[in-house]
């Protein structure tokens, strides 16, 4: 009997349709869940666009990830979430720009950079304990533990805050990662090409200046230390509240 060598599993992707497949440049898109959450969790402020009455919106807001779940809050009076309670359609972005890419011609100039644009059906969370549950998570996120140390949320807080979940039916990343790409022809033309890094690093912390005498940084704030890359720190800090 001839035994064949078992395949590994293929790595989870979200499924492709027109939707969210890449119309150009195939080779920088990128479907599996590793290459969108990866995007995803370097970042904490994201874009999220709905129409509403036939008007386009996007609103800038802060974000995080469980699984293939997002979430983001705001205030209970927002006209985008008091539209979204029954489910609206959406689309999530996030984008990182990594580097200046100057070419020979103006044609061939870009950017290197990381980009993700996800789809699902946006609703606001009214199951008590999948809102309680967030409302610690948007803290432990980033700050993994930083809850437990906190005064506890009030009854009149969670009143004023609406959390808004959306399961990930569809995605895409967009990656450029590479250097110049001239015309062959314009390689010898004496004319300055290359690339620019762009990183942004965080600086020092700022104690509050009514911080009580003798308090001390908390070690959840060693992931944010000054002159560390933000998409780092924010990824790593992903990564421990994942373990959690």
């Amino acid at each position: 009997m001839t035994v064949h060598p078992q395949q590994p599993d293929p790595a989870p992707s979200y499924p492709v349709s027109d939707r969210n497949r890449l119309k150009r440049r195939h080779d920088r898109a990128r479907y599996d869940h590793a290459s969108v959450h990866a995007v995803l969790d370097a970042a904490m402020l994201c874009h999220v666009s709905y129409v509403i009455d036939g008007q386009p919106y996007c609103t800038p807001t802060l974000f995080w990830r469980e699984g293939t779940r997002l979430y983001w809050h705001g205030s209970s009076a927002s006209r985008m979430l008091r539209h979204l309670r029954a489910g609206t359609p959406a689309c999530l972005t996030v984008a990182h720009l990594d580097g200046l890419v100057l070419a020979r011609a103006g044609f061939n100039h870009s950017a290197n950079y990381r980009s993700a644009m996800c789809f699902g059906t946006a609703r606001i969370v009214d199951d008590p304990e999948e809102k309680a549950a967030a409302l610690l998570a948007v803290v432990d996120r980033l700050y993994p533990g930083r809850s437990a140390s906190l005064r506890p949320i009030t009854a009149r807080e969670i009143k004023a805050t609406s959390v808004i979940g959306m399961e990930i039916e569809q995605a895409s990343a967009k990656v450029r990662a590479k250097g110049v790409a001239d015309d062959e022809a314009d390689y010898g033309l004496p004319i300055w090409a290359g690339v620019v890094p762009v990183t942004t690093v965080l600086g020092a912390a700022e104690p509050c200046p009514r911080l009580v005498e003798g308090v001390e940084p908390p070690a959840e704030l060693l992931r944010f230390a000054p002159g560390q890359a933000l998409d780092k720190s924010l990824a790593d800090a992903q990564r421990a509240f994942e373990e959690a």
